[in-house]
This record gives C-alpha cells, sequence and structure tokens, in this order.
C-alpha cells in the first residue's frame, strides 16, 4: 500500500470513528437528561447502561474473533448499522419507553460502540508496515486521543440537542449523521481482510506480553471509574453544591481535556533516540499516576479547599493517565500479529470494559459506604496493581 493511500485510508477510518463516537457521547447525554426529567432515580439511570458495559465486554472477547472471519471493514461498517438501529429503538412514543426497552437499546449500543473501536483501531495496524513503529504510535496516538476530544463534543452535543430539540428529533439528526457516514465511508474505505482464520475457542490470546497488557488495562481503566464515573459527580452535587451544567460542563471538559493529552502523547514521550515507548515507558508514567489519586484523597482529608483540590488534582491526574491510555493503545496494537490483528486488540478491550464495569460498580458502593477519599485509594491501589503488571513485559 502507498502513503498517499494509507493517508486517505487512515482518514476515512478517522472520520468514521469521530462520527461515530461524536453520536455516542450525545446519545449518552440525550438519555441522561430525557429521564432525569421523567423522574428516573440516579439507580434507574445507572442501571441503563449496565447492559451496554456488559455487551460491550462479549463484543471485544468475540467481535475481534467475527472480525477476522468477516473483514475489519465490513465490521466496522456492522457497527455503524447497529449504532442507526440502537437510536431507531428510542424514537418510538415516549410513552411506551421503559427501564427494560431502553436497557435493551443500549445494550445494542454498547456491542456497535465496541465492534466500531475495535475495528478501527486494528485497522490502522494494517496500514502501517512493521518497520514504522513511531508512525504507528502517532496514529494510535492521534486516533485514540481524538476520541476522547470528539466523545467529550458529543456531550456538548447532546445537550445543544435537547435544548433546540425534542427528544425523537434529537435522535432522528443522530441518525441522518451516521448514515451519511456509513454511505462514505462505504464508497472510500477499501476492503481488509486477514488470512489468518482462528477458531472460536481461540478467542483468548496465546501472547505472554497481551495477556500481562490486558490484565494491566483491567486495572488501569478501573482504577479511573472507581472515582470519576459516579463516586466524583454525586460529591461535586451533594458535597460542593454544583449545578448540573456545572458536572456536565467540568466533566466534558475534562474529558476534551484528557482526549488533548492523549493525542500529543508521542511528542511527550519522545526520547532522544526517537524510539517509540515499551513497557518500561508504561511502568514510569503508571507509578507516577499512583501518586496522584493517593494526593487529593490526603487534601480532601486534611480539609484543603475541595472545590481546588479537586479541579487540580483532576487536571495532573487527566494529564498522566492520559499518557499511560495512549501508551497501551499504541503497545497493544505493537504487540498484536498482523493476522490475528482483531482478535488480539478485540481480546484487550475486552478487559478495558470489564475493568470499566468492575470499577464503575464499585464506585457506587465504596462512595455510599465510605466517600470519596475511599474511593481514590481504592483507585490507587489498583493503579499499583497495573504497575506491577506492566513491569511483566518483554521488549
Amino acid at each position: 500500500m502507498t502513503t498517499a493511500t494509507a493517508n486517505q485510508q487512515y482518514f476515512t477510518i478517522t472520520l468514521s470513528y469521530w462520527a461515530f463516537t461524536l453520536t455516542d457521547g450525545a446519545l449518552r447525554m440525550l438519555v441522561l437528561l430525557f429521564f432525569h426529567g421523567l423522574g428516573y432515580s440516579p439507580l434507574e439511570l445507572a442501571s441503563l447502561f449496565i447492559l451496554y458495559e456488559f455487551f460491550g465486554i462479549l463484543t471485544n472477547l468475540y467481535g475481534g474473533w467475527l472480525a477476522t472471519r468477516i473483514g475489519l471493514t465490513t465490521s466496522l461498517h456492522i457497527g455503524i448499522s447497529l449504532q442507526i438501529l440502537a437510536l431507531g429503538m428510542l424514537c418510538i412514543s415516549p410513552s411506551m419507553l421503559n427501564v427494560v426497552y431502553v436497557m435493551a437499546a443500549q445494550a445494542l449500543s454498547g456491542v456497535a460502540k465496541d465492534l466500531n473501536k475495535m475495528s478501527a483501531k486494528s485497522s490502522i495496524k494494517l496500514l502501517v508496515n512493521d518497520n514504522q513503529q513511531t508512525q504507528l504510535f502517532r496514529w494510535v496516538a492521534l486516533l485514540t486521543g481524538s476520541k476522547n476530544t470528539i466523545k467529550g463534543l458529543g456531550f456538548f452535543l447532546g445537550g445543544l440537542l435537547m435544548a433546540t430539540l425534542d427528544f425523537r428529533n434529537s435522535l432522528v439528526a443522530l441518525m441522518v449523521l451516521l448514515s451519511l457516514t456509513l454511505v462514505l465511508s462505504w464508497l472510500f474505505l477499501e476492503s481488509q481482510k486477514t488470512t489468518y482464520k482462528p477458531k472460536f475457542h481461540e478467542t483468548l490470546s496465546k501472547s505472554r506480553n497481551i495477556n500481562y497488557l490486558s490484565a494491566a488495562r483491567f486495572f488501569l481503566f478501573g482504577s479511573r471509574d472507581i472515582w470519576f464515573v459516579i463516586a466524583l459527580p454525586v460529591f461535586l452535587q451533594s458535597q460542593l453544591q454544583w449545578e448540573y451544567l456545572q458536572v456536565g460542563s467540568f466533566m466534558a471538559g475534562w474529558i476534551i481535556f484528557y482526549g488533548v493529552v492523549q493525542a500529543a502523547a508521542p511528542i511527550i514521550t519522545r526520547n532522544k533516540q526517537q524510539n517509540p515507548p515499551n513497557g518500561a515507558t508504561l511502568t514510569r508514567w503508571a507509578w507516577l499516576l499512583a501518586i496522584v489519586p493517593a494526593l487529593i484523597a490526603s487534601g480532601l482529608w486534611l480539609a484543603w479547599n475541595p472545590t481546588l483540590t479537586l479541579i487540580i488534582g483532576l487536571l495532573v491526574y487527566g494529564a498522566i493517565f492520559a499518557v499511560n491510555s495512549s501508551v497501551h493503545s499504541y503497545l497493544i496494537i505493537d504487540y498484536a500479529e498482523r493476522d490475528s490483528v482483531s482478535a488480539d486488540v478485540g481480546f484487550y478491550y475486552m478487559a478495558n470494559a470489564a475493568g470499566r464495569l468492575v470499577g464503575t460498580l464499585f464506585s457506587g458502593l465504596i462512595y455510599q459506604q465510605h466517600g470519596l477519599s475511599a474511593c481514590l485509594i481504592a483507585s490507587m491501589l489498583m493503579v499499583v496493581s497495573s504497575c506491577l503488571l506492566t513491569r511483566q513485559l518483554k521488549g
């Protein structure tokens, strides 16, 4: 594949991923705002997204196997199509919507999201030669970082649509955007298939590095969501008396900032030899990350200004976590075999989704029993576990 063709294919994949991520973030905000307006409790709102995360785990585990059979381009298009279907499911009369039905729609959206993510990131491996690792790191970092920035913008878009359109018309607008994306991707994205056809029982990785990296990813993302997803917004609202708009804007702004740093990770981690990062790089940044939640918890315990402590702490945490995440995302693409890249990447992001699910569940449990500081200490312990696992990486 020529450089010009590879660049054009990367551009098409990135635009497809951006459009999907924008609608995914907007959909989450639309669902939260709409059903909160209907009087749903926080527990009921949280339950709407349980199957979204759970089916993401299954999709990452078996979607990679599927992609090796049907091709990454096809699995990418299936992901976009399923998201359009999930949006359409919610376009029925509001009086017919209930928790179980919305959970089913969110489950379909969870399948779509992780099928799209796995396909997009795996495709990059096939666009780059094995001796172009620096280029691979730049492309992975840009795709991963821009995704989180776009997701933050999606939160804003969801709020804007709810303020200017009703729930159903907002969903229709997102369906139109994704339909155009699907057509453009179908026209310009070349078919990408691997020659390796794994059997169904071969979905679990046999690579030592991938297994350790996946376990480290489980603890890394669990450490974030154990205090960020539920405990933090509840604390900001109930203890610091922030308004809904303040909480939502702050969370969206943080995700955008986090995405910008992710995209800049190749510059931040660059060394004199211009070598791409390795396991040792990841371990160093993970130890730095472990310190931050402990410092934030100490600040809250010592009764420092809680608003300043959290804002400054979150910015530092977000920057260091973003570098960790970006290096992680590069290493899994690097470690993955070219012929089985989708299966390896799918297995890895299955661990990512499982960590997020566990972190989310324990975030609510620990916060309810012991408060935000306890969540932060639990976060630190999970990062330390991730550090110990990354030390086992070879090469």
